[in-house]
């Protein structure tokens, strides 16, 4: 038997392929957003029980971030969802980048008819240098190359891919949806709200603006948003029924593994300018408390936790190599347990593959580390190689029915 989302894909196809007398470009995606908002809902129900795998800034572990090559490649990699962070260029226009500064991950320190643009801005209460979106028109960013941001990783593909806008990102998940068969969503995070809002460019207009022209400003649209500030999701959840994520930061992990909260990653930036004395009280903590949690179910569909908020880290006496590899597991924590109860899902971030970035137990095989959160009941993973992420969690369902049926099979 045929399975009903292929039928509909199909079907939408048919209507989005060009045909003698077709209708307008405008009627076409109208009947191919109205078929999306019911693959949607049949993708989830197909999905029922299982963690969404989210290309971090694409597959960033392979290509340069934010590009559409590295999204591309995140959905051949069978991502469910890929992630845009958002900045505002001089002129109005969402792009995808991981920060208003963009000196890390594009040639612009190369260019030499921007040299005048180097400065130093304050950005959440840290004055950065660098070269700002903001400074540049969308022409201009169109002329820049993305670059790898990471040095382990690969280089060879510097200088080839563009940056990105919101909507050239989501006419290639659309695209995609329609040649695999398969719901693909994006996962666009708010970059520093406040502080564009300071810049008199708020994200949040833009971003809705952009969702009801695609057709997915609605409950059953492949979006989340996140923030890890509180007040414009907040606003948001007054202006759209697409689901918001809260994010939830910290700086590091102290030895004890506990976390550590030194600003920036205190708490959300909108809490510190409120200057209200119970928000200052507060760190990025609070709202994994059980009346955080109650407070974010009132306006967010779930939250976004780094991953240390469920298993943290210690010291280890014996341990040895490089970054984390040095580090032992403490004990899972209850958070995905209390977070479900309040009826929130829960997100976390960022998986790995590097050595440097797996803690000891894991024995230098990320898989393991996916393996260990899909037994907890995470909802789903951030990660930079989501290929990794999509093989544990077969093996995953694979563990759950031979730990089920043991000896039977």
């Amino acid at each position: 038997m045929s399975h009903p989302l292929r039928s509909l894909l199909a079907l939408s196809a048919a209507l989005f392929i060009a045909t003698p007398g077709m209708a307008s470009e405008a009627d076409r995606l109208e009947r191919f957003d109205a078929a999306s908002a019911r693959w949607h809902q049949a993708d989830r129900a197909d999905k029922a029980g299982q963690p969404l795998v989210i290309g971090h800034r694409g597959a960033s572990g392979y290509l340069p971030e934010h590009t559409l090559a590295a999204y591309e490649l995140a959905i051949e990699l069978g991502a469910d969802y890929v992630e845009p962070d958002l900045v505002v260029t001089k002129d109005g226009h969402l792009i995808a980048r991981h920060e208003p500064n963009i000196t890390n991950t594009t040639d612009v320190a190369q260019r030499p008819e921007f040299a005048s643009r180097r400065r130093t801005m304050v950005v959440d209460g840290f004055a950065e240098e660098g070269f700002f979106a903001s400074d540049f028109t969308l022409a201009e960013i169109k002329t820049l190359r993305a670059k790898q941001a990471f040095g382990e990783r690969p280089q060879q593909f510097n200088a080839h891919f563009q940056v990105p806008t919101l909507q050239e990102v989501i006419a290639l998940v659309k695209r995609k949806t329609l040649e695999k068969g398969r719901v693909i969503g994006i996962y666009p995070e708010t970059k520093h709200p406040t502080y564009h809002k300071q810049l008199g460019l708020p994200l949040e207009g833009r971003l809705l603006k952009a969702l009801t022209l695609a057709g997915w400003n609605h409950r059953f649209a492949p979006v989340f948003i996140q923030s890890f500030e509180q007040g414009n999701l907040k606003e948001l959840s007054k202006l759209t029924r697409v689901r918001l994520i809260q994010l939830v930061d910290a700086n590091d992990v102290n030895a004890d593994g506990s976390l550590d909260f030194t600003a920036p990653y205190d708490r959300p930036y909108d809490w510190t300018v409120s200057g209200k004395p119970e928000l200052l009280a507060r760190t990025f903590g609070w709202l994994t408390t059980d009346a955080g949690l109650k407070e974010v179910a009132s306006y967010a569909h779930g939250i976004g936790p780094w991953k240390r908020y469920i298993v943290s880290t210690v010291a280890n006496p014996e341990g040895s190599g490089p970054g984390e590899a040095k580090l032992k597991l403490a004990e899972p924590t209850d958070l995905i347990e209390r977070a479900h109860a309040a009826g929130l899902k829960v997100h976390t971030w960022t998986f790995r593959n590097e050595q440097r970035r797996l803690a000891g137990d894991y024995a230098g095989n990320p898989v393991n580390e996916y393996l260990q959160f899909y037994e907890l009941g995470i909802d789903g993973v951030f990660s930079d190689f989501p290929d990794t992420a999509v093989v544990a969690r077969e093996l995953a369902k694979l563990q759950k029915r031979f730990g089920a049926q043991g000896a039977a099979d």
